[in-house]
């Protein structure tokens, strides 16, 4: 089949490539053209419907996997581009279209950042292109900025004052699993129009993610809750003393608060993946 990957240049995109191209005819999105990854490179806006258009002639796949978190008008600007890449897809008579989304549920307290990933995800079903979604919560591996903020602060700090989101739940992913699912869903049949929740096999609180890091660092960082350090002060807080600017910290320290653990794991049945543990994972990707 031929698959387009819009937001090829991500974390995401940059390590789906070479697993899509041994199976695939690949095309790889971007908004400046690229060379590399044994992929056709095209350039091409997800929020640009020319551009969109001709870079889906003979598709039969696309991968949608374009964020504008950063932007002050983030929500604005996802909303636009599924719009437009939801009818383009359609026009260009897809069979499929593959997204992937934040877990959370869809109650009134969803961070903005979650609730911005579950408005795209309504918007690219909306179109005439059956949708898969992937829902994952953080991704483990280089690159990913909830990953790259824990290796942080575990690096930078020896003791640190954390808000009471260090004591929610979530399910973390390694960034091969990731890749595993997002490869196996494209084209099944069973995946056509369904979502599913992804999950590694390691269910934690945030500061247990930042011990079992620290722990691989050598190190024991000291952890102190407190009840009064506001999501907007987390987010300055972490702009200071990780590679995260503020503007994608703040949404991404807002979704904290909302457990992340995956209700339905009927994927693990469509496409059987040996999950990585968390360890492993984080051995892996602090290796690099």
């Amino acid at each position: 089949m031929k698959v387009a990957v819009f937001g090829a240049t991500g974390t995401i995109g940059t390590a789906l490539l070479p697993a899509l191209a041994r199976s695939h005819d690949v095309v790889a999105l971007s908004r400046r053209k690229r060379k590399g990854a044994g992929v056709n490179w095209l350039r091409a806006d997800a929020g640009d419907a020319e551009s969109v258009r001709r870079a889906l002639e003979g598709v039969d796949v696309a991968y949608y996997l374009v964020h504008s978190l950063g932007t002050r008008d983030f929500e604005e600007r996802d909303l636009a581009a599924a719009r437009t890449v939801a009818a383009e897809a359609g026009r260009a008579g897809l069979s499929q279209l593959i997204y992937l989304g934040g877990l959370g549920d869809d109650s009134p307290e969803l961070s903005t950042h979650l609730r911005s990933r579950l408005e795209t995800e309504k918007e690219l079903a909306s179109g005439p292109v059956p949708l898969t979604t992937l829902r994952a919560a953080i991704v483990i591996g280089r690159g990913s900025a909830g990953f790259e903020t824990i290796v942080a602060l575990v690096d930078r700090l020896p003791a640190m004052v954390c808000p009471r989101w260090v004591g929610v739940r979530t399910q973390p992913i390694a960034i091969v699993d990731v890749i595993e699912y997002l490869a196996g869903v494209c084209g099944l049949p069973q995946a056509i129009g369904a979502s599913f929740d992804i999950g590694g096999p390691d269910v934690m609180t945030y500061r247990e993610m930042i011990e079992r890091v620290g722990a691989e660092r050598g190190k024991r960082p000291l952890i102190v809750e407190v009840p009064v350090l506001t999501p907007r002060l987390s987010s300055y807080w972490l702009h200071l003393v990780t590679p995260v600017k503020a503007s994608v910290a703040r949404p991404l320290i807002e979704g904290l608060r909302n457990e992340t653990v995956a209700k339905d794991e009927r994927i693990r049945e469509l496409v059987p993946v040996e999950l990585t543990p968390f360890d492993v994972a984080a051995r892996a990707a602090l290796d690099c």
